[in-house]
């Protein structure tokens, strides 16, 4: 839905982001990276806030930036708050609902249902500059939400908010990645992008390191071994057997001597030499965990 193809972006001197191409099709994304990786230029280019210094971004085959037609099917949460404090939520919502084009009387209807998708309730009526971080960064989903559209830009939207609030704002974002709507979240906080998306896109120093699923990348860092956490009724017999495989590259005991941490190079050979072992002798295995197939190590891998 989104195509980004060879876009830069210069400000003086200081590159925000270097010939970055992609895709981005319905369901959710995380949009991964330190802070100064580049994050927030990508998505304002991609909101069509920002300009590409060379490239171009495109929602459906049209050019995004300057291009009413394109905008009116994006809605983009921002980081920073830049809101009306003396309104309330509901009103701000209203607001926003008609400044994308809509009707009086659609404005008031969907931002109300705006706000109930966000998990407003009663603080909707309250004035903005009454409300929590947590509760601003609800009002800013809802106004990125109100005019239905289907591409959902959202930069950090978890910032601040309470266990609760993160959990019902997950289940959201999930939600409407399930409804056909192409939704990309940004977000520092890998345990809460892990729990909303396997797919990811990884930016570091403005260049796009990584994209697609978890474990699909990290299969591709073939340069580093895969860590594999093994328990079994006789350790030592298990070690044995492993360190002759040519996909083993280590084996070590843990600091109780009760399990064995293995560098595996080619998992799939590991596994199906494991499967064949296992078949013919009972080793009494109980654990077989991978101890970095999971965003964190990939992101790890990544950016060091």
């Amino acid at each position: 839905m989104i195509r980004v193809e060879h876009v830069s972006k210069w400000y003086g001197l200081v590159v925000g982001v270097n010939r970055i191409s992609l895709e981005l099709e319905p369901g959710v994304t995380g949009l991964l990276g330190v802070n100064g990786a580049g994050k927030s230029t990508l998505l304002n280019l991609m909101a069509g806030l920002l300009k590409p210094s060379s490239g171009t971004v495109a929602l459906d085959g049209q050019p995004i930036f300057a291009n009413p037609d394109a905008l009116r099917h994006l809605g983009y949460c921002p980081s920073p708050d830049h809101m009306y404090d003396d309104l309330t939520g509901l009103e701000f919502t209203v607001y926003m609902g008609r400044l994308s084009g809509l009707a009086p009387a659609k404005a008031r209807k969907r931002a109300r249902e705006a706000c109930d998708e966000v998990a407003m309730g009663p603080e909707a009526g309250k004035r903005i500059r009454a409300m929590s971080k947590g509760m601003r960064q609800k009002v800013k989903m809802a106004q990125a939400l109100v005019h239905d559209p289907k591409v959902l830009l959202l930069d950090e939207p978890l910032n601040g908010m309470d266990p609760p609030s993160r959990a019902q704002t997950i289940e959201a974002i999930k939600r409407w990645g399930e409804e056909g709507r192409c939704v990309l979240v940004s977000s520092h906080m890998l345990h809460e992008v892990e729990a909303m998306t396997a797919r990811i896109l990884l930016l570091h120093h403005g260049k796009l390191l990584a994209s697609g699923e978890v474990p699909q990348v990290r299969e591709a860092i073939a340069s580093r071994p895969m860590r594999v956490f093994l328990r079994c009724a006789d350790n030592r017999v298990l070690a044995g057997e492993l360190v002759p495989w040519t996909s083993v590259q280590s084996v070590a005991f843990s600091g109780d001597g009760n399990s064995l941490n293995v560098e595996v190079s080619d998992m799939a050979d590991f596994r199906r030499r494991l499967v064949d072992l296992l078949a013919q002798r009972d080793m009494g295995l109980e654990i077989l965990n991978p101890l970095d197939d999971n965003l964190a190590a990939v992101f790890s891998y990544l950016v060091t």
